[in-house]
């Protein structure tokens, strides 16, 4: 069930009327968000609601065994019950056939005779996310840094809450589960700025990322047969800098307007990140909870900073390795990750010899010029990193680098349509973030008066019924 459908529409308003009318009876809610959970996402694949089921028994069970036990070996069998089950599931839906072809690949010049092994393993929307939502818990359980849920139910509705179940935000228990065990209070408020953020996460998607598809897509499909022209290569690299943000935090957006409106405060997941000054800002502001659970659950266990400065770099860089192949199973994923890896580790190099320091830095009192300067040539760094993400083979990656390196920039009619659409689709999300970031205030549609914010989703709201190509399209992060 997709968000830009009138099926899911239907489908929140009967859900949010039901929930409302079970106002004081905070387990006969907690019953109809199981369900509806359930349902929303067994409308892609029923059969796969039981991995979802699996996983949540098994973490449940886990956490409880650590917390019943004061044997230091017991825990970790628990722990690492939890770990194996997990990564186990997600290794073999996720990568299998990835690893089959590239073993077969390696042997079959030395073993002639041997036979390919391949499964038409469907993979299940989503599992990346919840995998790690529910490993997490476990392992904070394991830390003590929380006590085990003994409610089952208010597990299950953890793990499975609907609107952030798919695409994330990635929830860590710590704060979604209170709110899921303590009594929920809807209020005008919560639910005025709620629709206004699903509204504002529906224009990304439907007017930005939906119209700059077909832009990104042609060009793409055209570079798997030979370079294309290079200022189409690179306004198509533009186009897809925009359609993955406002396809992904778009979605993001949706699912914490939505719980919002039920009385549940979803963290928030991207914080204007093409503003982002260099590499460690750009962490901080894209993916924000997949990129602090793979610092809480990957860089710090490797060892973090503690152990000196080379060993910091690796661990960057094989934090983002991983990171890259928790995308997909595609080397250009792995690549992709290994750049950013690289990105960071210099960047961090270069502070430690510019400034004596390895700390962020991100002067308040920086010149605008410069800081302009820096965002641009972010940017720029970051689009450039997309090709390796969109692009699905070696040979596609190379044709758009030949082409932008070496090829001649004509302008032509197909370029100029090209810059409009571009242009067109963006600009008033770029004017909106700026003004944003210029205020230092992400939320800063809701907190202004009425004329504001009617003028700013008034215009928002028209352009989706003028503009949107319609069709239901699935999001971007749905195969990850």
């Amino acid at each position: 069930m997709l968000f830009n459908t009138w099926h899911f529409a239907v489908f929140f308003i009967l859900v949010f009327a039901l929930y409302l009318a079970f106002h004081k009876r905070l387990r006969a809610q907690n019953i109809l968000l199981l369900i509806s959970s359930y349902y929303f996402y067994g409308c892609w694949n029923w059969k796969f609601l039981s991995l979802i089921f699996l996983s949540t028994l098994l973490d449940y069970w886990c956490s409880l065994g650590i917390e019943h036990t004061s044997s230091i070996n017991r825990r970790k069998i628990y722990l690492w019950m939890s770990v194996a089950g997990n990564l186990g599931g997600l290794a073999f839906f996720k990568y299998y056939n990835f690893f089959a072809e590239n073993l077969y690949a390696i042997l079959n010049p030395i073993f002639p005779a041997i036979q390919q092994s391949h499964l038409n393993v469907i993979l299940p929307v989503g599992i990346s996310f919840y995998t790690f939502q529910t490993m997490s818990y476990t392992i904070d359980v394991y830390r003590n840094q929380m006590k085990a849920c003994r409610s089952f139910l208010d597990f299950a509705v953890y793990v499975s809450f609907f609107p952030q179940l798919v695409a994330g935000p990635i929830e860590r228990a710590e704060r979604l589960l209170p709110q899921i065990q303590s009594p929920r209070k809807v209020t005008w408020d919560e639910v005025r700025s709620g629709t206004q953020l699903a509204l504002w996460g529906l224009f990304k998607k439907l007017f930005v990322a939906d119209n700059l598809a077909p832009l990104v897509n042609k060009i793409f499909a055209d570079s798997a047969i030979a370079p294309p022209a290079p200022l189409e290569s690179l306004l198509a690299l533009y186009a897809f800098s925009f359609q993955i943000y406002c396809d992904f935090s778009g979605y993001s957006d949706i699912a914490r307007g939505i719980a919002r409106c039920m009385g549940i405060s979803l963290m928030e997941n991207f914080r204007i990140p093409y503003f982002a000054t260099n590499p460690q800002d750009l962490w901080r502001r894209w993916h924000i909870s997949l990129s602090t659970w793979l610092r809480d659950y990957l860089y710090v266990p490797l060892g973090g900073n503690r152990k000196g400065p080379g060993r910091t770099y690796l661990n960057l860089i094989a934090t983002m390795l991983l990171g890259g192949l928790w995308h997909g199973a595609s080397w250009m994923f792995v690549l992709w990750g290994a750049y950013h890896g690289l990105l960071l580790a210099a960047h961090r190099l270069y502070l430690k010899i510019t400034t004596g320091s390895e700390r962020l830095d991100d002067s308040k009192h920086e010149h605008i010029a410069i800081r302009a300067v820096r965002i641009f040539f972010m940017f720029h760094v970051t689009t450039f990193g997309w090709l390796l993400f969109r692009a699905q083979t070696v040979k596609q990656f190379v044709n758009l680098c030949r082409s932008l390196l070496a090829g001649a920039w004509n302008w032509t009619s197909q370029s100029e349509r090209m810059m409009l659409q571009v242009g067109f689709f963006s600009i008033f999300l770029i004017a909106l973030e700026a003004i944003m970031y210029a205020s230092r205030d992400t939320s800063w549609i809701a907190r202004k008066p009425w004329p504001v914010r009617a003028l700013v989703m008034g215009t928002c709201l028209a352009l989706l019924v003028f503009f949107s190509p319609g069709g239901g399209r699935e999001f971007i992060y749905f195969q990850f």
